[in-house]
């Protein structure tokens, strides 16, 4: 389970960033544990500006304020953008070149975190930020509502988490749709994936990484402290939820 520090030979993730930013050919390769593989060549998005960004990114940007953090921040696009515009922003990522090439890009408070470490007292925080479709790092029901719980106790008491997905049901892929039935009659939500990534000979523990529907999330928000404030969405499956603090637990 993908919940540790990345070691070197395991940072697949970091290596793929250092490619790019070095100036060489980047790609992602994601195996999932039904056999299944896709090819990634995204990775130019990881570095792009705002100004590139899809739409829904922009605007969730506009929901952020007071002190952050970027949880999987990658190679920093979110931290940049939201430092320039003056917040304290704090990136965390397991990948240890992810942090490097962060630090040479500028992100002037960034730590090598897993999800799994972020444990911070009363306050830290205003907004948590989760883009990337790093929702799915919560893993699985049983341990979001377990972190989901802990991210409310340290943050403030009018704190947002801003966190991307995609619905996994807006899919026709035969190999989706059967991996979705095999994870229900194994009591696992559908969305929830066991997946690797790969990077030339750089590969990474397997992990859980769960894509949720709308209202799948609203559930697993149920007593965890936190509630939908609204949804942003676009053309596809992707959307981003702004999530608010509920009343109680």
């Amino acid at each position: 389970m993908l919940g540790k520090v990345l070691k070197p030979e395991e940072d697949a993730l970091g290596q793929e960033l250092w490619a790019y930013y070095s100036g060489k050919d980047s790609y992602e390769i994601i195996e999932r544990d039904d056999g299944y593989f896709d090819a990634c060549f995204h990775v130019p998005y990881y570095f792009s500006g705002c100004d590139e960004w899809i739409p829904i990114e922009r605007k969730a940007m506009e929901f952020a304020k007071g002190k952050v953090i970027d949880i999987g921040c990658g190679a920093g696009r979110h931290s940049l953008y939201l430092q320039e515009k003056g917040f304290d922003v704090l990136g965390i990522d397991i990948s240890p070149l992810a942090v490097k090439v962060c630090t040479l890009r500028g992100v002037r408070r960034v730590e090598v975190m897993s999800i799994d470490d972020v444990n911070f007292g009363p306050n830290s925080f205003d907004t948590i930020l989760m883009m990337g479709n790093n929702f799915g790092l919560l893993g699985s029901l049983a341990k979001a509502r377990r972190l989901l719980k802990r991210f409310q106790k340290m943050t403030s008491k009018d704190a947002l988490i801003i966190a991307e997905t995609c619905d996994p049901y807006e899919t026709k892929n035969p190999a989706h749709l059967e991996y979705h039935e095999r994870n229900r009659k194994r009591g696992k939500m559908s969305g929830q994936l066991k997946i690797r990534v790969r990077f030339g000979r750089y590969v990474t523990p397997w992990f859980d990484y769960l894509i949720v529907s709308k209202e799948e999330m609203k559930k697993i928000l149920e007593r965890t402290g936190w509630k939908i404030e609204q949804f942003i969405d676009s053309d596809g499956p992707k959307y981003i939820a702004i999530v608010e603090k509920a009343n109680k637990i």
